[in-house]
């Protein structure tokens, strides 16, 4: 099976909605950063802001689409 970017972005998921969880009660990014992303993901803040701009849904439909496709292709 070929390689997809199937599991870093479930990652980018979880980053993302656990600082939409956290920045709607009003925390900074900072504060979101330094107190729930960094010892849980172990990522750099540079890492965490680049996470914040990729679209990860639209990404994870079309591969999403691919499989499926691939799936029905081979029966």
């Amino acid at each position: 099976m070929a390689y997809n970017k199937n599991n870093y972005l479930l990652r980018v998921k979880e980053v993302n909605e656990t600082y939409k969880k956290y920045a709607l009660k009003g925390y900074f990014n900072e504060y979101i950063y330094a107190n729930f992303i960094k010892d849980r993901f172990h990522i750099s803040r540079t890492t965490f802001y680049n996470y914040l701009t990729i679209p990860y849904e639209r990404q994870l439909k079309q591969i999403q689409k691919r499989e499926t496709a691939q799936q029905l292709s081979i029966f």
